[in-house]
């Protein structure tokens, strides 16, 4: 483990959790958005699935703590949740980047009365037919109380050790732990969007991917094991 976080620090409100493998494109940007926030109230944490590149060596000035932890995101955001000191767990994806004005979310969670929640989305790319996803994504997102990773799920974090973290399943974590939260309280829906990169729609193609992800969500709703599932994912 490389620590760079001051234990005799108050403890901060925040924990940023970061799962990654293999982002030395993208980690580098995805930390420095923190720069002014890292203080008391914010703390960033990186936790390693096993990466073959940089990442590692990239995100060791620009986070408080780097973890190893092995290459299952939900092992490694579980790994992460363990270390942190914050009152609130934020999870977010390598990149993802979030919204101006962070402080004025943080001022929402102190006072909030829900349990967990999650942020709007908005997608990098530029086509219309993106528009239109993450439009889609919002919705339903709203209407069923289900966020995806992409949407920097955040949970209390005496809520999160309660339920035991996220399910040590390889896929479907951000799911399954949505349906764990929301029988506790209505999530606090962050309408300011993080923006996520489209990357995965850019690279495979807008039609297979929206395809794919909608029939494995559907597969898993009538009971496919995701370890089955995650392998159709990564293909």
């Amino acid at each position: 483990m490389i620590d760079g976080f001051c234990e005799n620090e108050k403890k901060p409100l925040v924990s940023v959790i970061i799962p990654v493998l293999n982002e030395s494109l993208t980690i580098k940007n995805c930390l420095q958005q923190f720069k002014e926030l890292r203080n008391e109230a914010v703390e960033i944490i990186v936790v390693d699935g096993g990466s073959a590149d940089d990442t590692v060596a990239l995100s060791a000035p620009l986070a408080d703590r780097v973890l190893i932890s092995g290459d299952c995101r939900s092992a490694q955001m579980n790994a992460g949740a363990a270390v942190a000191g914050g009152q609130w767990l934020v999870f977010l994806h390598a990149d993802t980047f979030i919204f101006s004005r962070f402080n004025s979310f943080l001022n929402h969670l102190a006072a909030t009365t829900s349990h967990w929640g999650f942020c709007h989305i908005r997608l990098s790319g530029r086509r219309w037919v993106f528009r239109v996803i993450e439009t889609a994504i919002n919705w339903r997102s709203r209407l069923t109380s289900v966020a995806t990773g992409d949407q920097m799920i955040f949970v209390r974090r005496a809520v999160f050790e309660q339920l035991g973290g996220f399910p040590a399943i390889p896929l479907m974590e951000d799911i399954a732990i949505s349906k764990k939260l929301r029988p506790l309280s209505g999530p606090l829906v962050w309408d300011r969007p993080v923006i996520t990169s489209s990357r995965k729609w850019q690279q495979n193609g807008v039609l297979k991917t929206v395809f794919l992800m909608w029939r494995l969500r559907l597969a898993y709703f009538f009971g496919a094991s995701p370890e089955k599932l995650v392998k159709e994912y990564y293909g």
